[in-house]
């Protein structure tokens, strides 16, 4: 059975589901429950989705830390389903340091793959764990901020977080 909480933050609300083996969706504010039970449909076929019983206290602790800046990297386990090269570039991604950007085609030359940075892009499109896997740190090759699931408002103001800038 797959559980989830939705809880504020100083970015908004985020919708967080759980699986038996870890944090395996976060959504961004713009995100509606709706949406996020179609994701689970995808990837959890078999699963059925209910508010949890317990609050994900730790979880939702190492979350607000980070939404005020107070916290760089996660400790929690998460249960990340995605397909195989999504995986390989978001594991690439999580690498960036906090308050650090780097371009889709650094991604993928990490990854190497130096000519898939439109792949990139589409990991990042589909990425179930944004913050964890901080897909808001990749930017366009000309340093240009490009678009997140969040939507460009927040990627700037979660840029700007990391920056110190608050």
């Amino acid at each position: 059975m797959l559980t989830y909480n939705r809880f504020d933050t100083p970015i908004g609300q985020l919708t967080v589901i759980k699986s038996p083996r870890g944090i395996c969706y976060i959504g961004l504010p713009n995100t509606s429950l709706a949406e996020a039970e179609k994701w689970v449909k995808r990837h959890f076929p078999d699963e059925v989705l209910k508010p949890a019983a317990i609050p994900f206290d730790a979880e939702r602790q190492q979350l607000l830390e980070f939404t005020r800046g107070e916290r760089r990297e996660f400790t929690f386990p998460i249960d990340h389903r995605n397909t195989a090269v999504a995986v390989e570039f978001l594991k690439e991604v999580r690498k960036i340091p906090f308050g650090r950007t780097a371009t889709y085609g650094e991604i993928a030359r990490r990854a190497g793959r130096p000519k898939a940075a439109r792949a990139v892009g589409r990991a990042m499109a589909t990425n179930p764990l944004p913050l964890v896997l901080p897909c808001h740190r990749v930017i366009g090759s000309d340093g240009s901020i490009t678009g997140y699931g969040g939507g460009i408002p927040l990627k700037k103001q979660l840029l700007k977080m990391e920056a110190g800038g608050a």
